[in-house]
């Protein structure tokens, strides 16, 4: 899963990123003008948003995710405390506001209420066809046997899974699990590769295999 961090203050961005990189894959944003290009150009599951850049207001970029129709989920972290700047920042899309300074595990868990919200219906677990997938633990489970998956591998099948019984493009695959890398990358072989493995833990755990492949298109995960 990936998380979006625009802040400005260089040493909190990276306390951050180096505090969330074993549950998720983290990027920075450290103005306005670079928040605007990443949020346009790629996909996030999570944003963390300063309101306060040296190059713009971070509320904007809320408004350009309005009017792109995007659906990421937002968290406000700013040292403004102002109720004004709070209820502005809820109407206009964000989902939560967190006050600097705050603890690192509060934010962590704000993180995981907003994914859980937006991609597993509220709940900590999700009951998909054969499989209980833990949002909170980041597990997978068939009846009481849990799948070895990898981060990687967790992070594609929840990914799949929030877009069930929709095709997911190879290229938005590719640049969920590597973000703005997927770019450089020649061909979607990683993503074969990923793939595969899935398909071999799930089937080997006993459960049924319903991510198929769409040909020419991408993949998919069929929920019934």
């Amino acid at each position: 899963m990936k998380i979006l961090i625009v802040e400005d203050e260089k040493f909190l961005a990276e306390s951050i990123q180096e505090y969330l990189k074993k549950q998720y894959q983290t990027e920075i944003a450290q103005d306005f003008e670079s928040a605007k290009e990443k949020v346009l150009n790629y996909d996030y599951d999570c944003i963390l948003l300063d309101i306060t850049l040296p190059d713009g207001n971070g509320l904007n970029i809320l408004k350009i995710l309005k009017e792109e129709n995007k659906t990421e989920g937002i968290i406000i972290i700013s040292a403004k405390n102002s109720l004004d700047d709070k209820i502005l920042g809820l109407e206009l899309g964000a989902d939560d506001y967190l006050p600097k300074p705050f603890h690192l595990s509060e934010l962590s868990a704000r993180i995981s209420s907003v994914i859980r919200r937006r991609n597993f219906d509220g709940n900590n677990v999700l009951k998909i066809n054969d499989l209980d997938i833990d949002a909170v633990a980041k597990t997978v489970k068939f009846k009481h046997q849990f799948l070895d998956l990898t981060r990687t591998e967790f992070d594609l099948l929840a990914f799949l899974i929030s877009n069930k019984n929709k095709v997911v493009s190879k290229s938005a695959i590719a640049e969920h699990i590597s973000g703005d890398q997927a770019e450089f990358f020649d061909n979607f072989d990683f993503i074969y590769a990923h793939i595969k493995n899935l398909k071999k833990k799930i089937t080997n755990s006993g459960a049924r295999d319903f991510l198929k492949s769409v040909y020419g298109m991408g993949y998919k995960y069929e929920v019934f």
